[in-house]
């Protein structure tokens, strides 16, 4: 009995063995697969045209040359043009910063007076800001350039900001919604007891509690932002454009002989900012995530 016990114990373990090397291999397969394209972009972009057209895509470079990198991030802006990303890579800076953190500010506020300030028709507004999440961008590209028209943000960096900001507020409201119906209403009780007001609640118990959820609003809002091209390519002219509309036009105006590394090293400097956030702060997407943001 005890040696029938023990051998089937041994079968079990080694069953869970191959099942769990079976499961890192396939595991290992998607990686592979999912990083192929970024392997191919990386090499690439180190390589000169001569190499691109007598070897293998998937070769890595005999001789590595950073060119097509300093030719892809190019000089400032001069006027309303740009050589290569520099100049766009700041413009998009200058959309994306403001943008997240307004848009940041405002959803904590709404998700901070929808769950503890309740009001009527509360359900109703937030549904319906709810609702704004799943509009198609192209629906509201006609009705929002009049209203930058008439705002005299047409073609502008103010406009674009302002573009993103009314977008994100339905996510980054529900964001903060889901995180504050987890948080107790005895404690935004106790403090209105003691005369806290709404600001004084909101700046000095709510936010220092939000900070897992201000990551993933954050994290979210950079990346959608950054890496928008409808609007930007829509809303945008001249100097105020971001660097995913700059890319567009580097990988569609070469003349002549193609200039793959060009176009990949311009892929990669435009990516580069999302990926360095997701490396970085991909675990306290997650964290946040867990913490709150999907409860309710």
């Amino acid at each position: 009995m005890t040696e029938s016990r023990f051998s089937a114990a041994g079968a079990a373990g080694t069953r869970m063995t191959f099942g769990r090397w079976l499961l890192f291999a396939v595991l290992g397969l998607f990686v592979l697969v999912y990083l192929m394209p970024l392997y191919v972009m990386v090499g690439t972009s180190l390589k000169d045209l001569e190499e691109i057209r007598s070897g293998s895509m998937l070769s890595w470079p005999e001789t590595l040359t950073i060119a097509p990198w300093i030719k892809a991030w190019g000089s400032a802006c001069v006027g309303i043009q740009c050589e290569g990303l520099k100049g766009y890579f700041w413009i998009s800076v200058q959309i994306t910063v403001p943008a997240v953190a307004i848009s940041t500010l405002l959803g904590a506020v709404n998700g901070y007076v929808l769950t503890k300030w309740r009001f009527r028709f509360d359900n109703i507004i937030f549904a319906l800001m709810l609702f704004g999440c799943f509009i198609p961008f192209q629906v509201v590209l006609l009705p929002m350039a009049r209203l930058l028209g008439m705002l005299g943000l047409s073609g502008t960096i103010s406009g674009l900001v302002l573009v993103h900001i009314v977008y994100g507020i339905g996510f980054t409201t529900l964001f903060f919604r889901n995180f504050y119906i987890g948080v107790p209403n005895e404690l935004v009780k106790a403090a209105t007891i003691d005369g806290a007001g709404f600001l004084t609640i909101f700046i000095r118990i709510m936010l220092p509690l939000s900070i897992p959820i201000i990551v993933v609003t954050v994290i979210w809002q950079f990346t959608q932002i950054w890496n928008d091209f409808l609007f930007g390519v829509s809303f945008s002219a001249g100097g105020a454009q971001p660097i995913t509309v700059a890319l567009n036009n580097i990988v569609n105006s070469s003349t002549g002989v193609k200039e793959y590394n060009l176009d990949m090293a311009s892929a990669i400097i435009a990516g580069l900012p999302t990926l360095i956030v997701y490396v970085f702060a991909g675990r306290y997407f997650v964290r946040g995530l867990t913490s709150g943001s999907v409860k309710g």
